[in-house]
């Protein structure tokens, strides 16, 4: 299937935010990180959930957001998560996004309470009114717990057009509902995979525009993207079978930021592991011997 162009496109890494040992952001670190996801192959860079968007203040969250939007600039794309928990707060900090010159914002919706599908489409039309930059519409369901619908999805790119509304499924079953995402949008949409990699040979096929994994796994991640795009299946299946078995071992939010950090330090990109607390998931000895097994074997794979 033909693969939208849009320019936000492949392989577009969620960082993750060094702190340090007061928790601090680490700026220095974070600069590092980025410049390595790029001299990797990243094609831009994602402030996302696994960037600890949630449990940064408004304010870090727009130093952050100026900060690697800066760093971005000649290099790649920037596409800095704005969700929150009121639509002026997200309003806010779509319009910082967009002064200090990303090319792209994504939203969550609010995830304390349940909105009915009115004020859903009344929190997404009021960030996409709010700025002029394109919006990654983004269903992060394991995080509010039921799925947007199909319909409510097509109905903003039916409103705000293709290039303006994009979109990160995550709604398990995640390929299916993909696909029923591009049909219901006459194969308009521009949708990005949102599952750490493990769904991205099979959304490949359904025509992703890139894919929003982890920093930690970029290694592996580029040369699977770039198998794809040559038809390489050989190669593809070789890095997607280690790939999925680790990251079949991050079922939620804190197990994702454990061990991409622990891989992040094993690859001598972060200092430490902090996570701001309280965390739900800490790593044992056993995983972290299972964890770092399964990414030489990636590695390998993707050498």
């Amino acid at each position: 299937m033909q693969i939208p162009f849009h320019v936000v496109h492949g392989v577009l890494p969620v960082f993750q935010t060094p702190f340090h040992e007061d928790e601090t952001i680490d700026l220095a670190t974070l600069e590092h990180e980025i410049a390595w996801l790029f001299q990797q192959g990243s094609d831009g860079i994602v402030m996302a959930m696994v960037s600890e968007t949630l449990r940064l203040s408004t304010e870090e969250r727009k130093e952050v957001a100026t900060f690697i939007c800066r760093l971005a600039q000649g290099r790649g794309t920037s596409v800095i998560s704005v969700g929150a928990e009121s639509g002026a707060v997200t309003e806010q900090l779509a319009r910082h996004a967009e002064s200090v010159g990303a090319t792209a914002v994504m939203a969550i919706p609010p995830i304390a309470v349940a909105l009915d599908e009115d004020e859903l489409l009344g929190y997404y039309r009021r960030l996409l009114r709010s700025i002029s930059i394109p919006v990654v519409v983004q269903d992060a369901s394991s995080y509010v717990g039921r799925p947007m619908s199909i319909a409510m999805q097509a109905r903003l790119l039916d409103e705000f057009g293709a290039d303006r509304c994009l979109y990160k499924p995550e709604a398990p079953p995640l390929v299916e509902r993909l696909a029923e995402l591009r049909a219901a949008t006459r194969n308009q949409a521009v949708v990005y995979e949102g599952s750490g990699g493990v769904a991205l040979a099979d959304s490949f096929q359904h025509g992703i525009a890139g894919t929003m994994p982890g920093a930690d796994l970029i290694r592996a991640l580029v040369p699977l993207w770039r198998a794809l795009q040559a038809g390489r299946t050989a190669d593809a299946r070789r890095i997607h079978e280690p790939l999925a078995a680790l990251i079949g071992i991050q079922t939620k939010l804190d197990a994702y930021l454990a061990v991409e950090k622990h891989l992040l330090v094993k690859q001598g990109v972060f200092k430490n592991k902090i996570v701001r607390g309280p965390v739900g998931w800490h790593m044992t000895p056993e995983v972290e011997r299972q964890v770092d097994e399964l990414f030489e074997q990636l590695m390998a794979a993707a050498a």
